[in-house]
């Protein structure tokens, strides 16, 4: 009976471990950015064309047009993903040589702008002072401030490139095999159609579902909604195009 009071027992404060604040913030955001276009695209624009071939009659048609879209479209999204990155990478080399220059030649009107900075968050001139001072000091450390706070910059990673490049070309190329799966297990067009509908309409609300609890989990629901919506709108439309020219 003691040993179960004794456990009973308040414990004493100070035998209790510290609490530990955990912030869950979202990473990874540049690569699921990049997923995220590279397999919107990829669930829609082939799939839009399978589905304004599929009218002409023939699963052939259908599959060998599909596939050289599939193929160009992948190599057409990568590229512009590695250019877009090229592109980061060099305006902010552009910017922070800028930087550079206007501290050595300007140095009291870069130290107006640090001014400019944080007088919003309540601090005057005076305690500004001596921030201002140290990072006169290290002037590699007064460009990274300048181009963080006053440019909203950051160096990208060297690598971002080709990792942009490889994530949209391959999630454009799984995201536009999906569509066209179906056409390749039957010669029956109207058949490869309507699955291959239901298949697409399925991926996009899950894709739509889960890339939205990614980055707005309140509007999970909607976002699925309207990427299903978007897809079928593109669908419909070539659909309905092919019908009228054919």
């Amino acid at each position: 009976m003691s040993v179960i009071i004794n456990k009973l027992r308040r414990r004493p404060s100070h035998e209790y471990a510290p609490y530990q604040h955990l912030e869950r913030h979202f990473e990874s955001a540049e690569i699921v950015r990049d997923t995220i276009i590279g397999l919107s695209d990829g669930l829609t624009v082939p799939f839009a064309l399978a589905a304004g071939l599929s009218s002409l009659g023939s699963s052939k048609i259908v599959i060998y047009g599909g596939a050289a879209e599939l193929v160009s479209g992948a190599i057409s999204m990568g590229l512009g993903g590695y250019l877009a990155a090229r592109s980061e990478i060099e305006h902010y080399k552009t910017e922070r040589q800028r930087e550079e220059r206007e501290i050595i030649e300007c140095p009291q009107d870069e130290e107006e702008e640090i001014v400019d900075i944080l007088e919003p968050y309540g601090l005057d001139r005076e305690t500004i002072q001596p921030i201002i001072e140290k990072l006169k000091a290290d002037p590699v450390k007064f460009v990274d401030f300048m181009m963080k706070f006053e440019l909203n910059l950051e160096m990208p990673d060297p690598r971002r490139s080709w990792i942009s490049a490889c994530t949209i070309g391959l999630s454009y190329f799984v995201g536009g095999l999906i569509p066209l799966l179906p056409y390749l297990f039957t010669e029956n067009v109207q058949l490869g159609l309507y699955v291959s509908v239901a298949v697409t309409f399925l991926t996009l609300l899950i894709f739509g579902y889960i890339k939205s609890r990614l980055v707005n989990p309140k509007g999970a629901v909607w976002g699925a909604i309207h990427t299903l919506f978007i897809g079928a709108a593109a669908a419909g439309a070539s659909y309905s195009l092919s019908l009228f020219f054919s």
